[in-house]
This record gives structure tokens, C-alpha cells and sequence, in this order.
């Protein structure tokens, strides 16, 4: 069976009794490849969804696009979001197209309401139309077509598979998780730009590799720098108000990497120091085998494995505290009825 090997990770618990699980499986690896921790199947392949955006992002700026664009690090870290769709992300993603010569228009990513529910709100009140600068992949999309004006090529198609854009992401991509670019599973995300499916070690391994590029040729090394700092100086672009990686960006002092991804993925990154003094980079790789539907179990996951890793203060994790890792269950009259909890342990 395809998920046999995810094991429990969270539980939720109605009085003394065990009501329902969530399984899954994850994976932490160094710089080296080393798979440092895992729990459940280290080794299972499975879409990153919107996880990938900063691989999908880093041969543009590998190539230096953003410099010939002058794009900021806000909107650096904008190609790398699922923003919650915001007046403010929508001012910044126009700020990119009229960089590059393209508009709203030539986007491929679709419509979909904004994640901030005040603005979908405002926006349905007011009878204005979604477009597609509110899709939370805008900013991607945005950063492709510049990707593509870069190279001189077609932008009516940059969504296929054979488009030079998508083959330099495949590679890079295929190169950052140290496999075959053969090894890599295709599939169409949501917004219609290819995604990738390989195994759960070496995301976790690229995401060390994207947190201490050191060993990396010094132009990719500068581009991976170029992603972290965007991400993590401007987490409010990549996620949104209340959304959990934006959260976890700004409380961790420049040191952590976050990006979810859709179906319950998520990775992270741990720049050197973040675990203390001298202490390596380290990549983790996270999937809740059902989806994560409640859009709870994921973060409460990361929170542990960040609590067990030692990499979060106990003011940081207070700050943290409403994602969890753990958290009461309230009824319908705001009495707590149960808890919802973490029941896994790090494997070395």
C-alpha cells in the first residue's frame, strides 16, 4: 500500500479516549544527505506542492533576472509565497509585472477567493470580481513570466512542461534534491504550473542545502542566500495574516525557513545556528498522509518536531502557541471536551 509505512503523528482525544488520528511521516537531513531523524516512511514520494516555490524561484535568480528586473526582496519573497491575497500582496505582485512588461492578464494561475477572509469578505460585499493577482500563486506565476522575458522566450505558454522555463526549474530543482532530473515524478498543481513529486529525505536534504548553500557553486550559493533573506525578512509575503509560516518566520529571528504546501506537506529550513552556536543547517520534510483537511495537524507537527529538535525558545513557543503543538477541544459551548496532541517521538 502506498501510505502503509506513515505511522501516527497527532491525535485527537474526546475526555480519556483516543477519538481520531492523523498519520504521517517525515524526514530531517543535513547538508551532506545524512537523514539525521525520521518518523514513518522517510523514503515515500509524494508531491511538494507549493512547497517547491522557493526551487521554483531559484534559477531566475540564479541567473540574475532579478537584478536586470530590480526586483525587491519583498517581491523576491512574493515569488516564493502562497499569499493570502491582500490589497497589499495584489499591490506588490503589479509592482512585479510592471517591472517585466506583462499584466494580470497574462497570469495562468486561475481565480480563486482570498485566503484573508476580511478581504473575501470586502470583495464579496462590494461585488468586485476575483482576478488572478488574489490567487495566492501570483507571485510564482509573476516571478515565471520574468523568468521567461529573461530568456527571451514565449510567455503564452510558460506553464508547459517543455517551456524553458519550466525544463531550467526541473533541473534545478532535480539538482538541489541530488537526484536524476528522470527521478522526478511530474505532475499539474493547482494553478496549472508543473509540480514534483520525489522522496521525503531529499526534500528535507534540499532545504539544508537551501539554508547552508556553502557547497554549492557560488552563484547558485548567492541565489539560495538571496531566497532565505527575501523569505524570512519579509514573512508576511509568503503566508499572511494568521497563516502559520508567516507566524514561524517572525518569531524565528532569521533563522527558520518555512513553506507549506497543499495536501499536507510542508518543509523547513534551519539556517546554522538555529539550533545554538555552531549548529549545522538541517532540512525537515512533513506529510500528513490525509490531506490535513482541519489545516491544523500540519502546523502542530512542525512545532513539535521544532520543540524536539530544541530549535524553538519557550518564548517562541508561547508565541507560537495557538498552532499548538498541543491544544484543548472545545464543543459548540466553548467547553473543553478533549485535546489534540502530538504522539510521535524522533527517530535517529
Amino acid at each position: 500500500m502506498y501510505f502503509s509505512k506513515h505511522v501516527p503523528l497527532f491525535v485527537l482525544s474526546r475526555g480519556d479516549t483516543d477519538e481520531s488520528v492523523h498519520f504521517g511521516s517525515l524526514a530531517v537531513s543535513d547538508v551532506q544527505g545524512h537523514l539525521i531523524y525520521a518518523v514513518g516512511d522517510p523514503d515515500l514520494v509524494t508531491f511538494l506542492r507549493s512547497t517547491a516555490k522557493p526551487f521554483q524561484a531559484l534559477p531566475f535568480i540564479e541567473s540574475g533576472g532579478h537584478k536586470h528586473f530590480n526586483l525587491t526582496e519583498q517581491e523576491i519573497a512574493l515569488l516564493c509565497a502562497s499569499h493570502s491575497g491582500t490589497d497589499e500582496h495584489v499591490t506588490v505582485a503589479a509592482a512585479i509585472q510592471r517591472k517585466i512588461g506583462v499584466t494580470e492578464a497574462d497570469l495562468l494561475c486561475g481565480v480563486h477567493p482570498p485566503y484573508h477572509q476580511e478581504t473575501a469578505e470586502r470583495l464579496k460585499a462590494t461585488g468586485q470580481p476575483l482576478t488572478p493577482n488574489r490567487h495566492n500563486c501570483s507571485g510564482k506565476h509573476s516571478g515565471m513570466l520574468a523568468f521567461a522575458r529573461w530568456l527571451q522566450a514565449p510567455t503564452a505558454a510558460y506553464v508547459d512542461f517543455e517551456h524553458p522555463v519550466q525544463q531550467a526549474i526541473l533541473r534545478t530543482f532535480a539538482e538541489m534534491c541530488s537526484l536524476p532530473v528522470e527521478k522526478v515524478a511530474l505532475g499539474i498543481d493547482g494553478c496549472s504550473a508543473p509540480n514534483f513529486a520525489v522522496p521525503l529525505r531529499n526534500v528535507a536534504w534540499a532545504y539544508a542545502r537551501l539554508c547552508d548553500p556553502g557547497n554549492l557553486p557560488e552563484v547558485r550559493a548567492t541565489a539560495c542566500r538571496t531566497i532565505t533573506h527575501a523569505m524570512t525578512t519579509y514573512p508576511d509575503m509568503v503566508g499572511g495574516p494568521g497563516r502559520f509560516d508567516t507566524a514561524l518566520m517572525q518569531v524565528g529571528n532569521g533563522l527558520i525557513v518555512s513553506k507549506a504546501g497543499a495536501e499536507g506537506y510542508q518543509g523547513i529550513g534551519l539556517l546554522p545556528g538555529a539550533l545554538g552556536t555552531d549548529s549545522p543547517a538541517l532540512g525537515i520534510a512533513i506529510k500528513i498522509s490525509d490531506g490535513d483537511l482541519r489545516k491544523s495537524v500540519r502546523p502542530a507537527v512542525v512545532l513539535e518536531t521544532l520543540r524536539q529538535l530544541g530549535a524553538l525558545s519557550e518564548d517562541q513557543q508561547q508565541a507560537l502557541a495557538t498552532f499548538g503543538p498541543r491544544f484543548p477541544i472545545y464543543n459548540w459551548r466553548k467547553l473543553t471536551v478533549g485535546e489534540a496532541r502530538p504522539v510521535f517521538t524522533l527517530q535517529s
